[in-house]
């Protein structure tokens, strides 16, 4: 190697070093009432249970000591409520994002689940023809457009330091599986996005180099919805939450 050529490469890796670390927490929201069962989606007046008030202050307490100058939320109460806790703990404003909704779905308002015959339905078989894409709500493509979209505005607005963004499971697990480069169409009951988890991206600069995953309220979780449990009948019927 030529004496410029080392030179150069030893220039780009102190370039590299100077350049800022920002840490954004992408967090699923905690437990939502819902006693009937439904795919909630986008429908408004969802809030969350009890126990899914309690995960939000599980993880606004672990994330006290962190550096976080920047909350945003999805505009659905339960993300809403859910941030809420973390932004009063830093003395911060809460922030909306739309971009971070949860995934649009045919099957918005229904019950649809293990075991409860949605599949055996002929009215529902057309959407879902096509698990691809998804047939049956907003393509997968569209979620990695919007996600990726908002949590570098979190990046932006947090540069050097730490920013939390609560979402939904659905398109979370899609920005992580864009990032870490699998392939988007996958098994709903094996997402590692556990209700009030972080999934976390370190960038540097603009470019993410690390993903990380923490389960801050895992023993509040019922233990049929961790990450990787295997479904229960008449228990499983909102994966995409």
């Amino acid at each position: 190697m030529s004496n410029e050529n080392r030179e150069n490469n030893v220039s780009n890796a102190n370039h590299e070093d100077d350049e800022e670390l920002t840490v954004v927490h992408v967090m699923r929201h905690g437990e939502v009432e819902n006693p009937t069962g439904v795919l909630y989606g986008r429908l408004p007046g969802y809030h969350l249970s009890e126990l899914g008030r309690r995960m939000a202050e599980r993880v606004a307490e672990h994330l006290e000591p962190r550096d976080v100058t920047y909350v945003v939320a999805s505009p659905l109460e339960r993300a809403q409520e859910t941030a809420t806790p973390i932004a009063k703990t830093h003395g911060l404003d809460l922030g909306t994002d739309r971009r971070l909704i949860e995934a649009a779905n045919v099957f918005q308002g229904k019950t649809f689940g293990i075991g409860d015959g949605a599949l055996r339905r002929p009215a529902n078989w057309k959407h879902v023809v096509n698990p691809f894409k998804p047939s049956w709500g907003e393509p997968y493509v569209d979620q990695v457009v919007r996600m990726k979209g908002a949590i570098d505005a979190a990046r932006d607005r947090a540069r050097g330091h730490e920013a939390v963004v609560v979402s939904h499971q659905l398109p979370i697990w899609i920005l992580r599986s864009y990032v870490e480069r699998r392939r988007l169409w996958h098994d709903p009951r094996k997402r590692q996005c556990t209700l009030a988890s972080l999934t976390t991206f370190t960038y540097r600069g603009d470019r993410i180099v690390s993903v990380g995953y923490t389960e801050p309220a895992r023993d509040l979780v019922p233990a049929h919805l961790l990450a990787g449990a295997k479904p229960v009948k008449g228990q499983g019927k909102a994966y995409g939450a």
